[in-house]
C-alpha cells in the first residue's frame, strides 16, 4: 500500500510575491506538490507559474494537472518538461490530458474533436512525450502526429523522464493511462464540457470503483506501480457536513449520502476526513490526493497526521 501524498492545486493568478509564498507555504504544511492547471480563462501559463515555485522552494513538487493536449504540440511539451525537470532539480511532475472544457475551445477557436478523437491524439503525444523525455531520438508516424528523427534534449534527471501522469474520467482515457502512465489521475467524467449536474453519478463510490476495475484490468502487471490520484473538489473542515453536502450536492447531481462518500469531497471533522482516506486507500486504492489551495490551510491537520504515512 503506497503512502499518502497530497498536492495543491493553485491558479498561479497573484503577484510575483503572494505566488511564492504560497509555494514556501505550501512546503512547510508538508504538502508533496504544487500543481497548476491548463485553461484559457483562468490563471497564469502552468509551467512558467511552477519554474517560479520551484526556484521559491527547495523540497516541493511542482506539477501540471493536467496540460491539455490539444493546446501545445507534444515535441514542445517534453522541451518544456524536460527543462522545468532539470531546473528544478527533478522536482516537476508531468501531467496531460485529452482536453474537456468547452470554453477553452471556444475562446481561442482550436477545433474540438469528439472525446474519441482527443483520446487518439494523447495516446500518440504520450508516446511521443516519453520517448523524447527517455533521451530517445524520435521517428514517430501516426494519425496526428510526425517526428523526423527529434532527438530529446536536455535530459531530464531522472532516467527516462518525470513521473507521467495522465487523467481523465472516461474508460478509454483511463486505459490509456493504465498503459502508459506512472500516475493515474482519476476524475469524475467530464463529458458534457462544463461542471454541472451531469458530473455527478461518474463521481460516486461505486463509480470510482469500475473505474479501477479497468485500470487494474487494462495494466494488468503494471498495475501494482501505478500510483492512483483522485482531485479533491470540496473540501472543509466542518461539524456540519450533511448540511454543506445538501447544499453543494444538487448542483452536481448528488444527494447528500453520495456527496459526501464521493473521492471527490472531503467534508467532515478533522477525524472523519482522516478515517475517510484510510478507509478509501484501503478499499479504491488511492493514495495521492489533490486539494484545492483555497483549502490549503483548512486541511493542513489532516495532511500533517496521514503524509508519508
Amino acid at each position: 500500500m503506497r503512502a499518502f501524498r497530497f498536492g495543491v492545486q493553485a491558479h498561479g493568478s497573484m503577484d510575483a510575491r503572494g505566488w511564492r509564498e504560497l509555494a514556501r507555504r505550501a512546503e512547510g504544511l508538508g504538502y508533496d506538490t504544487l500543481c497548476v492547471p491548463d485553461h484559457f480563462e483562468q490563471g497564469s501559463a502552468p509551467l512558467v507559474a511552477l519554474a517560479v515555485a520551484a526556484e521559491a522552494t527547495s523540497s516541493l513538487r511542482v506539477g501540471t494537472l493536467v496540460l491539455g493536449n490539444d493546446f501545445r504540440h507534444p515535441a514542445a511539451v517534453a522541451k518544456e518538461a524536460a527543462t522545468l525537470d532539470v531546473l528544478s532539480e527533478g522536482r516537476f511532475e508531468l501531467g496531460i490530458g485529452a482536453g474537456w472544457q468547452t470554453r477553452d475551445y471556444e475562446l481561442t477557436g482550436i477545433p474540438m474533436d469528439r472525446p474519441g478523437r482527443r483520446i487518439e491524439r494523447l495516446g500518440e503525444a504520450v508516446a511521443i512525450i516519453k520517448g523524447l523525455l527517455a533521451g530517445e531520438t524520435v521517428t514517430f508516424s501516426g494519425r496526428h502526429y510526425t517526428i523526423d528523427g527529434l532527438a530529446g534534449l536536455p535530459q531530464p534527471v531522472r532516467p527516462g523522464g518525470p513521473p507521467l501522469l495522465v487523467a481523465g474520467g472516461a474508460e478509454r482515457v483511463l486505459r490509456l493511462a493504465a498503459r502508459t502512465a506512472d500516475i493515474v489521475g482519476i476524475n469524475p467524467s467530464m463529458v458534457a464540457g462544463v461542471i454541472d449536474e451531469r458530473v455527478g453519478p461518474s463521481a460516486t463510490v461505486s463509480a470510482t470503483a469500475a473505474k479501477i476495475d479497468w485500470i487494474r484490468q487494462e495494466a494488468g502487471e503494471r498495475f501494482a506501480g501505478l500510483e492512483l490520484h483522485t482531485r479533491v473538489h470540496v473540501a472543509s473542515i466542518t461539524d456540519d457536513a450533511a448540511g454543506l453536502a445538501d447544499a453543494l450536492a444538487p448542483a452536481l447531481g448528488l444527494n447528500v449520502d453520495q456527496a459526501l462518500a464521493s473521492p471527490h469531497s472531503l467534508i467532515g471533522t478533522e477525524s472523519v476526513v482522516v478515517d475517510k482516506l484510510i478507509a478509501q486507500r484501503e478499499e479504491l486504492g488511492i493514495s495521492y490526493i489533490g486539494l484545492p489551495a483555497e483549502a490549503m490551510e483548512e486541511m493542513a491537520p489532516v495532511v500533517a497526521r496521514l503524509a508519508g504515512a
